[in-house]
């Protein structure tokens, strides 16, 4: 059986047909066959569910999960899809982010302080205010929403605007002079 090829690439070569002579060994009961697959895979099953979980013992139940899995239901593998080594780790990723998930919910509300700097009806107040100057600025004319908008969000100064839209300065400044008070009448009504 010496192909002149020695070293990882005749191993990486063979192991798709071992895994799938493996996995038909372990198809009809095969310990020895499943133990040859653990020896294999359960460093990589391991090293993937505990780089998810960060926590050993429990890295190790979805390792043993997974080729239990494997040993009840040895056709859960379709080689056409991939390699078995490939599989087992999308499957050990998606078995470690569920266990994340059932464990989160265990976690107590009380246990939890969550302190906060923010008055609550300042930021509602704030907010009312901020709709209702929205509200405002909608219904000015486009030319002063627009000269408005490039003022006070985009921190252009009048000569600015003025190049940019072609209106004369004297233009621009009336503009965002009768949107402000617009924009004051509103909020004192």
């Amino acid at each position: 059986m010496n192909s002149g090829i020695e070293g990882p690439m005749a191993v990486a070569r063979t192991a798709p047909e071992d895994d799938a002579e493996l996995l038909t060994r372990v198809q009809h009961g095969d310990e020895r066959a499943m133990a040859v697959l653990f020896d294999r895979y359960s460093k990589i099953v391991y090293s993937v569910s505990l780089r998810v979980l960060r926590d050993t013992a429990s890295a190790e139940d979805v390792m043993q999960e997974i080729f239990m899995r494997i040993w009840r239901n040895p056709n859960s593998f379709v080689a056409a899809k991939g390699s078995l080594g490939g599989w087992l780790s999308v499957v050990a990723r998606n078995r470690s982010i569920d266990t994340l998930r059932r464990k989160r919910p265990s976690e107590q509300v009380e246990e939890m302080n969550l302190a906060s700097s923010t008055n609550l009806g300042d930021e509602a107040e704030r907010s009312i205010l901020m709709e209702r100057a929205r509200a405002t600025v909608l219904l000015l004319p486009v030319e002063q929403r627009k000269t408005l908008e490039m003022a006070f969000f985009d921190g252009l100064t009048h000569s600015e605007i003025a190049e940019m839209t072609g209106d004369p300065l004297g233009t621009v400044k009336t503009r965002i002079r009768s949107g402000l008070l617009t924009l004051r009448k509103a909020f004192q009504a």
